[in-house]
């Protein structure tokens, strides 16, 4: 039985992917994503709410049929609906909706154009030269689909950081309950805060080994034991994640942790650095021929090694070794710096909450001051505001502003990139925003060259103060767009315009490489959440991960400052 909310989200990704195929009611389709959305940020876990017999929550755009429809998921482990959508569609086709690029328009073109039912005759319909003749797709596009299909099924399964927390919240409170268990922790590239996790690495303190593996065995979700004994085991989920589990004395703890936490490259330059120390360190502790000098905590390990303890986060052998060496370790930002957040959606657009709503569910998450920042005209799919609805807008946001206490709210706009450069809105309409955030979501198959020179054109507009989701990737959906990143940066540097962080897990971008050069160029970085709903302020978690990975500090973000600053710097007086 599915025991997360990271597979009913997956059902109902399917759902409106297989409804799209058949061209349902867009309105249905789009409830559909919006459910998967939610339900795969939301930390409340559903699956054990309906379990325990309590009524599910009021979740924005979630109505009777829906709730329904979580019901049936939680106690049956299937949609009706989907399995009935599954049997109406060839099996084939529904894969092709996996390859990066193909989303279901393009899939249903392939199938009722071409009578593609396969990969194999996809694969053989792109070689043949058959896709560049259909409207909207071209020889690049055909190129691509090659290339995908090559890749597809050789590319190892990675969960998004979101979907992994949530698996490894259900099982370390699990462990927790086991024989005598004093501590469970998660390692590996989930404590590392890597946007994508290929397994779980779990480590548990206990006495008797052996009992705390036999406890994992029983979890309700084991699918597969792969390994079980006195100290470690491995089980596959029903999900198809692996999960490791290596269990401890507590005098150890520390040198486990450190070791599973990784990397492999970090871990490899401690031991060397030990070595040359006169010193041996492995999973048991760090060693004087065979004394033990250093094992219960990682901060005495570091403290043996002369460094200060390194976060998780910084442990990729990226130079935090030299740094720490030098004394020179960032101070890394943390959750509790944000202070606002300047991009989140209302229903206005493409939102689920009113203003007041989002308002209201910022301040819950302690952040003083938000920007209301729905999407242009442009955009139609998400209903974009034209200049007379941005007004009106406006003038909600300044009411809504007026009768609230403890957030102050910004007016904004996120304006689209058009194809030259160019703003969607005249600037008429932008003058009077506190905010206007840049946003490609077109044309990402431009030449890096065109590419470029269209964000960059952007950049040069007065009001532009932020640059969102700076490389309009969606991770394992969408690959990034062709762009020369260095440029973009130093452009914003010039310009005094922030690059977005954005939260989303299906985003994080900037990446940490990304974050880095930015710092190192001294540009600076927004963290925000794109929140479409009250609940993805959760999602703000995230974005500091990827920050932290990125060695960003509390100077380099600029929602870190208080409102008044950050005022000051959007009207272009002041820069943080």
């Amino acid at each position: 039985m599915p025991k997360t909310n990271a597979e009913l989200a997956a059902a109902f990704e399917q759902t409106a992917d297989l409804l799209e195929l058949q061209q349902a009611n867009p309105f249905r389709v789009r409830a559909y994503r919006n459910a998967a959305r939610l339900v795969g940020e939301l930390k409340l876990d559903l699956i054990a709410q309906v379990g325990q017999g309590k009524a599910l929550p009021r979740l924005p755009g979630i109505g009777a049929d829906l709730a329904g429809k979580i019901e049936e998921f939680a106690r049956s482990g299937h949609l009706a609906l989907l399995d009935r959508l599954r049997r109406q569609i060839p099996a084939g086709v529904a894969e092709m909706l996996r390859l990066p690029g193909l989303g279901p328009k393009r899939v249903r073109a392939l199938y009722e154009e071409l009578h593609v039912t396969s990969l194999t005759q996809l694969a053989r319909a792109a070689r043949d030269g058959r896709i560049r003749a259909l409207p909207g797709f071209g020889a690049r596009t055909e190129a691509r689909i090659l290339e995908a299909i090559g890749t597809h099924g050789h590319k190892a399964q990675r969960l998004k950081l979101v979907n992994a927390a949530q698996y490894a919240a259900g099982l370390v409170e699990y462990l927790r309950q086991g024989p005598k268990v004093s501590e469970v922790a998660a390692a590996g590239s989930l404590r590392r805060s890597r946007e994508t996790v290929g397994d779980l690495d779990l480590l548990a303190c206990a006495p008797e080994g052996a009992a705390v593996c036999e406890h994992l065995l029983a979890y309700p979700e084991v699918a597969e034991v792969r390994a079980a004994g006195n100290t470690r085991a491995t089980v596959v989920l029903e999900s198809g994640l692996q999960v490791d589990l290596r269990v401890v004395p507590e005098p150890s703890f520390g040198a486990a942790l450190l070791y599973f936490t990784g990397s492999k490259a970090h871990n490899s330059r401690l031991r060397t650095l030990a070595i040359q120390r006169g010193m041996k360190l492995n999973e048991y502790g760090l060693f004087e021929g065979r004394k033990p000098v250093a094992a219960a905590t990682e901060e005495e390990i570091y403290r043996r090694l002369g460094l200060p303890w390194i976060p998780p986060e910084l442990r990729e052998d990226r130079g935090e070794i030299e740094a720490a060496l030098k004394n020179r370790l960032p101070v890394l930002i943390e959750r509790a710096d944000l202070v606002g957040d300047l991009h989140a959606h209302t229903d206005w657009s493409d939102g689920t909450a009113s203003i007041e709503a989002m308002a209201r569910a910022a301040k819950a998450h302690g952040l003083a001051y938000l920007a209301i920042s729905d999407h242009s005209r442009r955009l139609t799919v998400a209903h974009g505001l034209d200049p007379t609805r941005l007004a009106k807008q406006c003038a909600e946001v300044e009411r809504v502003d007026g009768k609230l206490d403890g957030i102050a709210l910004l007016t904004g706009i996120e304006v689209d990139v058009l194809d030259d450069g160019a703003l969607d809105l005249p600037d008429s309409a932008l003058a009077p925003l506190d905010v206007v955030i840049a946003a490609v979501h077109s044309k990402f198959d431009l030449s890096r060259a065109a590419q470029t020179r269209r964000i960059l054109a952007a950049l040069d507009h007065p009001k532009v103060k932020i640059l969102a989701h700076p490389v309009g990737r969606l991770i394992d959906r969408r690959e990034p767009y062709d762009v020369d990143m260095l440029a973009v940066i130093r452009k914003c540097k010039a310009r005094d315009v922030a690059l977005e962080l954005n939260a989303h897990p299906e985003r994080l971008d900037l990446t940490d490489l990304a974050c880095r050069m930015a710092k190192d160029e001294g540009a600076r970085v927004v963290v925000n959440s794109d929140a479409h709903g009250g609940h993805e302020f959760d999602n703000l978690d995230f974005g500091i991960g990827q920050a932290r990975r990125g060695w960003l500090e509390k100077a380099d973000v600029i929602n870190a400052r208080p409102l008044r600053e950050v005022r000051a710097w959007l009207a272009g007086k002041e820069t943080p």
